[in-house]
Formats: structure tokens, sequence, C-alpha cells
């Protein structure tokens, strides 16, 4: 209740902030100046008004009423999070369900002003805003940040170090990341580009840091010409081998806050900028002097050399090692009253135990029974049950490794699966065969493979809300892009040297969820008179659990995917398990099935 209470003073405190600036709503969308998917916590200021803590959702607040959109991911969570606070759930992506334009515009009266960020919105952002509030006479306003003023004790901007990151593991060098960036700029007609997106900062200057949890990111902007590139980040944060590391890639540093004053500078310049930079830095710009486009370096980057290639298949190993130990002691800590807490925390020392380890990649999910329905759920100490024999466990994690990043989900059966239980299981199992044995056209966009991933369970009238597939950063964002592998619309296209997850997942409300994925690379398959074709190869290497697998729904194919896939994980684990008792659990879980 006292939560809840704050929440309300929260949301009265921004609505007297809007009474002084003469606004009538004010938007908070969950990113940062960076369209940043996890953000710091000076950032957080959705979460901070709203309650909820899920990574995707906008808040909304006018002077009478509050409303939250998030998507299917969250619905579950996002109801019990918001309950006894001000806001009302929207299901964004439901047919019944307005847009926020179109529901500002139904609850708005004419003339009347809602205002946003101008650092948390792109110029598309704001003019998808501005096309359904204009016809109702209302207007959006781009705004500075309320929530310096109402947001007592915000936490200030992070300053952890900044750390370079070996050439052995980035495989190409700083300058010729430049090059290259610089290079597709010339080809637009442009003779300097401004990077804001975190990650690619990071790529781009093989450097990391700790600025958002779980993601070696540090916040900054970079620009790039030919007089000069200049990394605009908090002094603090520079070590004296990072400085070191940037002089001699010809990269100086200036303050963060001074990147507004050398956009204006660049008056002489046509600047290449993301179409996800953010309106405040967008204005900076004069007609004509900068190209918006979709990024080239989020581009290059998705493409991984063989040195990243390389790091994969050897972080992989590791966390796959850690994976087996925490499987072949996990029923035996069931007997023992593990909660989903405790699965957390175990799996997280075993990975911790490995070389190279740098920490998780995001936040495990370890969900039991009808906690595997709330896709994106985190079990904290008023929700945290203990597992029994008997029901399903799913846990969804991954680790930052120095040389790579895994993201792997398995559902585990504590035993006596129910017929219920195993039809799911499998027809999970057969979407996730069924998009891993993929042979697609080079080019071909993640949208049109995405139904292979449906197709068993759609016969069944069985579907998912959550994308298929999203790329895996090299020790960096466990989610990247431009790629993606879902249902709605994603132009970009997949490309040989790109990773990307295979999670396919039913959820049960109430009852139980399934997911199983794992993280492919995408390889060459072939040529013909047709062109090139692609296909995936699993990185991922844990065995998937088959006592819960319906046989009858399973073709010869599937099953000899199946033996063949356990075969590999078998003969690439066992040679670097050192625990005998480890390594029987290892040759039974991988042994082939039949009919």
């Amino acid at each position: 209740m006292k939560e809840n209470e704050s929440i309300t003073c929260r949301v009265e405190k921004l609505r007297g902030y809007m009474k002084k600036k003469k606004l009538d709503a004010f938007i908070i969308p969950s990113n940062d100046p960076h369209m940043s998917e996890y953000t710091p916590a000076h950032w957080q200021c959705r979460q901070w008004i709203s309650g909820f803590n899920g990574s995707a959702g906008t808040a909304v607040v006018t002077l009478e009423k509050a409303a939250l959109w998030t998507d299917s991911r969250y619905f579950l969570a996002a109801g019990q999070q918001l309950e006894g606070t001000p806001f009302t759930l929207m299901k964004d992506g439901l047919p019944d369900t307005p847009s926020i334009g179109t529901w500002l515009a139904e609850t708005l009266s004419e003339n009347a002003k809602a205002g946003i960020d101008g650092s948390l919105c792109t110029p598309a952002m704001l003019k998808m805003l501005e096309s359904e509030l204009s016809p109702r006479g209302i207007s959006a306003e781009l705004c500075e940040d309320p929530f310096n003023e109402v947001w007592n004790n915000r936490p200030e901007l992070p300053t952890d170090k900044i750390e370079v990151h070996p050439l052995k593991y980035a495989g190409e060098s700083v300058a010729d990341k430049i090059h290259r960036l610089l290079g597709k700029a010339r080809e637009n007609g442009c003779d300097a580009m401004l990077l804001t997106a975190l990650d690619e900062i990071a790529w781009t200057l093989n450097l990391r840091g700790n600025d958002v949890e779980c993601n070696p990111v540090f916040v900054s902007y970079l620009l790039l010409s030919d007089r000069q590139n200049v990394l605009f980040v908090n002094p603090a944060k520079v070590s004296d081998e990072v400085r070191e590391h940037l002089f001699l890639s010809g990269v100086e540093t200036m303050p963060y806050t001074a990147v507004a004053d050398a956009v204006k500078n660049l008056h002489a310049c046509r600047t290449m900028i993301s179409n996800k930079t953010n309106c405040a830095i967008k204005s900076l710009f004069n007609d004509g002097e900068c190209v918006i486009m979709p990024s080239i370096a989020e581009e290059m980057k998705a493409v991984k050399n063989s040195a990243e290639i390389a790091g994969f298949h050897s972080a992989m190993l590791r966390d796959g090692v850690a994976m087996v130990t925490f499987l072949s002691r996990l029923k035996s800590e069931v007997k023992k009253g593990i909660t989903e807490m405790g699965v957390d925390r175990l799996l997280t020392s075993l990975r911790a135990e490995q070389e190279l380890y740098r920490g998780l990649s995001f936040a495990t999910i370890a969900a039991y029974d009808a906690h595997g329905a709330i896709v994106h759920y985190e079990a904290d100490e008023h929700s945290d049950v203990k597992l029994e024999p008997h029901g399903f466990i799913l846990i969804d994690s991954g680790a930052q490794y120095s040389d790579g990043t895994t993201d792997i989900t398995r559902t585990i059966s504590l035993g006596n699966p129910t017929e219920e239980e195993k039809k799911i299981y499998t027809l999970v199992l057969k979407g996730h065969i069924a998009l891993s044995e993929c042979i697609f056209p080079d080019g071909a966009s993640g949208t049109q493979i995405d139904c292979a991933a449906r197709y068993a369970m759609w016969q069944h009238f069985l579907n998912y809300g959550h994308g298929t597939g999203h790329g895996v950063g090299s020790y960096l964002n466990v989610h990247e892009g431009p790629h993606q592998i879902r249902m709605n619309y994603m132009p970009a296209p997949l490309r040989a040297g790109m990773t990307v997850t295979d999670e396919p997942g039913i959820y049960c409300e109430g009852k139980f969820g399934v997911r199983t994925e794992n993280t492919l690379l995408i390889v060459p398959a072939g040529e013909s008179q047709f062109g090139k074709f692609l296909k995936f190869e699993p990185l991922t290497l844990c065995p998937i659990d088959t006592a819960p697998i319906d046989l009858g729904l399973m073709t010869d194919k599937e099953l000899q995917w199946l033996n063949d896939y356990h075969e590999t994980v078998r003969q690439r684990l066992t040679p670097l398990i050192k625990d005998g008792a480890v390594k029987e659990w290892l040759a039974d879980a991988t042994k082939p099935i039949s009919r």
C-alpha cells in the first residue's frame, strides 16, 4: 500500500509541474536519450512514476487520468504491478487497445497540449503522435526533462570507469571501423557521422562500460569526421589506458554535455545521423545539414567477424558447462526445497566460476508453473515460490563473457508431465526445430521466416505474442538489431555472420509456460541459379529436456535433428567437464531417443 500511495504522490507532483507549464498531458517513454532498451537508473522515469519495471512501456499522465501501454510480454506482470495505482493498463497490440495518440485525442479537449521530453523521442515518434493529435486540435510539445524537478533524490548519471575491449576479441581495429563508417557516410553525401546508440559507440571504439545493468555500455556520444573524431563522455570515466587507446585511434574526448555545442559548430558539414536520434539532438541541425537514415554502425556491428564468431563458440562452451552442471543438480535441489530465486543464485554462481565471466546478460527468468506464463517474470521476495517435483520450470538466462554473450532458455519437467504439458512442450520444440532447420535466400528478412517457428502450434490454434528471435551482441547488449525474427514487418535483411535467437513459446495463463531457445549463427548454405542461400548453425550447447516430449507428435526428421544436436552437445562439452557425476548426467540427457 505504501508503494502505491507513493506512486499516487509522484503522479500528483508531475501534474503540478504540468499545470505550471500549462500542459494537459505528459508522455513518459521507457528509453533514455540514446534510445536504449535498458537504461541507467537516472533515466528510469517511467518506472519511477508508475511502479512498472518491465523493459518496454510508455506511461501517460493527464490532469485527471493515467495509463500505461506495454506489450504482451508484460500484460500479466504489469497488471499486477499497476494494481492500486492511478494507472490503467493498456494492452498494446490488441485490437481494442487505442494508440497513445488516439487515447489522448479522445481524452483531451481541443487546443490541449501534450508534452514529451524532446531527448526521449525520435522525429518519427513525434510525427506519429502529431498525426493523431493535430486533427483534434491538440498539439504535441517538446519539453525539457521534468523529472529533474519532480523526482527527489533522482539517481545521478553513472561514473563507472570505461575499459578497453582487446583487439583479440573485437577482431577489427578502431581506425578500420571508423574508416568503414566514414566511407559509408561519404557514399551518402555526408562528411561527418554522429553516433548516439550506446552499443554502437562501444563497438566502434572497442570499449566497454558498466553504466547499464547487464549491458556493458557507457553513456556517451561519438562524432566522426575527416577533421576530428570526438567521444563525448564524462571525463571521470576515462582512465589513462582508455585515453591512450583513444589517442592511438585518432579519437579525442570532450565532456558529455558538450555535444550540443559541438553539433552547432558543424554547420559547414553534412552529418549522417540515425533515424533513432532523439529530437533534441536533431533540432541542433539546420535544414539540409543532416541526413537521417537507419544506422550504418548497427548494420556493421550485426555481422560478426571471425574473431567475434570464435569468441561466441568459446563462450558457449563455458556457458554450456555451467548450464549442464546446474541441470545435473536441479532435481536434487528441488528435493532440498530450492526456490525460484535459489535457482537464479545457483545458476549465476556456476556461471561466475567460468573463465572470462563478466556478469549476467539480463536478469534471469526462473519461472515455476504458473509463473512461466508471465513471459518476462522475475522472482522477488514477494513472488518467490518453492519448486515441487512436478510441473515445469522455465529458465531464460544468459551471461556476459569477455569473448561473447549468451542467451538460452530451457523448460524442464520436474516430474510426471501431464498430457497437456507434453503437447504444449512438443509443439514449441517442433517450432524451434523448424526454424533452426530453415534454409532461406541471402537477404531475406526475419519476418519472411517467422512462421516456420509457429506453423506447428498454429495447427492447434496456439500462438505467442512476442518475437521469435533477436540479434545478440559480442560482449555487448543481449538484444541487438537491426534484424529480428517476428510476425510484424521487419525489413532488415538476414546476412551470414549475424547471430540470432530461436525462441518460440506457448503460455497458458494460470498454468505454465514453455519456451525453448538457442542462439544461432547465420552461415552460408549453398548457391544455385536462384542465388545464395543461408542457414542456421546452433551456437548454444545444452541438452533439451526429452522427458516431456510427445513422440507421437514428432516426425522422424525432427527426432533426428534432436539426436544430432545432442550428440554435438555431448561431444563438445564432455571433455570440459571434470565432475564424473555431471558427465554421467550429460551422457544420459543426450542419449538418442526413438519411438
